[in-house]
This record gives structure tokens, C-alpha cells and sequence, in this order.
């Protein structure tokens, strides 16, 4: 999974700042929606992998995991830069690598009864009405309740890392996540990142110039990610797909 690594570093940078890219958000916006079909088709490829070649996928997966997270740090120096037609292709094999890694939850999903397409689809349709609403929201906090929700889904995106990270350890060991757990662990997920998708639209004309959206655009595109994830990850475990 790919968590907004970038999140921090706009959240400092927009302590202090005014609105320096009254428009970056309206110009990344195109450049997300893009992103997010290109991951459609990586994760259509991925699908077609591992039913045609599944003894090929795991090692094609930490392969494509491995560059998925180089072409991260690339793509975000090179769209910090401003230097965007460097970075519209690293980004563009970027989102078809995160689509492929994404194909492994959506197996899962398509696989539990109970989620299925329709769960896919509700997931993908609640990151777009949470995606409206949050624009609406963001863009009219004030400084000081933008900063404050801002620091709030900071510490919590924190916290949600290192409970993920134990939970990563504790499976190498083959002790896996309770349902229960597996539960509040995706319900905590989508309500952070929830919340980071609120602070996005206050953060972002703060943090970038109106020639940096494909960096606006690459933190907009990590949020959707991660909350349509957890939003599948939660259905899954309403669905009793996670191990009890």
C-alpha cells in the first residue's frame, strides 16, 4: 500500500504560507482523474496476470512494488521542480504501476461474498462523493481550523503507519490481524483519510504554485488511493473476507 509520503512535508510548508497557487488544484484535477485511469488498466493487466499467469504474479508484484515506490521520489522532485513534461510520463507509469500492485485487494474483493464489483464500485463511488464534499470544505476553512485538522490527521496518518507496519510484522511471523482488529484498522484508515482529503484542498494552494500541480496532483491522486483501499479493506472485513 502507498501512503501520502508527501503529506508532511506540504503540511510544514504550509504553516507559514499564504495561497501561492490560487489555481494549482483546477489544473491538477484533469492530471488526477488521468492517474486514477491509467491505475484502472494497470490493475485490468494485473487481473489478466494472475489469471493467465499466476505462478508469474508475486514476483512481477514485488518487482512493480519496488519501482512503483522509486518512481514516487522521482516523479515528486521532478514535479517539485516544476519540470512537468519530465514528469507527466513518470507519473503516468507510476499510476499503471500502483493500478498493477492494487490488482492483489481487488482479487480479495472480487473474491468475498458480499463485495464483489458492487463493493468495488461503492468503494469508488464513496472516495468521489467524499472527493466533492471535501472540496466544498476545504477550500472554506478558515487558517486556523485548516491547521488544526491538518495537525489532527497528521498524528493520526502516525499512528495508522505504525499499527500498519506492526501488522506487516506480525504477518512475516504468520500471526495475522483478528477481524476485529482488521475492522477498526480500516475504519480508522477511511476516516483519516477521509479527513486528509479535506485538508488537500486547503493545503495544496499553499504548498504549490500554480506550476507545480503535478505535485498537487500526484498528493490529491496518494489520498484517493489509500481511502478507496481502506474503504475496500473495510467491506472486506464487514464481508468476513480477512482472516478471524
Amino acid at each position: 500500500m502507498t501512503l501520502n509520503s508527501n503529506f508532511r512535508e506540504a503540511y510544514r510548508q504550509a504553516q507559514s504560507q499564504d495561497v501561492i497557487g490560487p489555481n494549482v488544484i483546477p489544473k491538477a484535477l484533469p492530471f488526477v482523474g488521468g492517474g486514477l485511469i491509467l491505475t484502472a488498466l494497470g490493475v485490468y493487466g494485473g487481473l489478466g496476470v494472475i489469471s493467465n499467469y499466476p505462478n508469474a504474479f508475486m514476483p512481477s508484484f514485488w518487482v512493480a512494488l519496488i519501482a512503483e515506490i522509486v518512481l514516487f521520489f522521482v516523479a515528486r522532485n521532478v514535479a517539485e521542480k516544476g519540470n512537468n513534461a519530465t514528469a507527466t510520463p513518470i507519473l503516468a507509469t507510476y499510476s499503471l504501476l500502483s493500478g498493477y500492485t492494487l490488482s492483489a485487494i481487488i482479487l480479495v474483493a472480487l473474491s468475498t461474498s458480499g463485495v464483489g464489483l458492487p463493493g468495488i464500485g461503492i468503494a469508488a463511488g464513496g472516495c468521489g462523493i467524499t472527493f466533492i464534499a471535501a472540496r466544498q470544505i476545504g477550500s472554506n476553512l478558515s487558517d486556523r481550523d485548516g491547521m488544526a485538522l491538518a495537525q489532527t490527521v497528521q498524528l493520526g496518518l502516525i499512528a495508522l503507519i505504525v499499527v500498519l507496519l506492526g501488522q506487516l510484522l506480525f504477518s512475516l511471523f504468520g500471526i495475522y490481524t483478528p477481524g476485529w482488529l482488521e475492522f477498526a484498522i480500516s475504519g480508522i484508515g477511511v476516516v483519516i483519510f477521509a479527513g486528509m482529503a479535506v485538508v488537500d484542498f486547503y493545503i495544496m494552494p499553499r504548498s504549490y504554485k500554480d506550476e507545480q500541480y503535478l505535485s498537487a496532483a500526484l498528493g490529491m491522486y496518494l489520498t484517493y488511493i489509500n481511502l478507496f483501499i481502506f474503504i475496500l479493506r473495510l467491506l472486506i472485513a464487514i464481508n468476513g473476507g480477512g482472516r478471524d
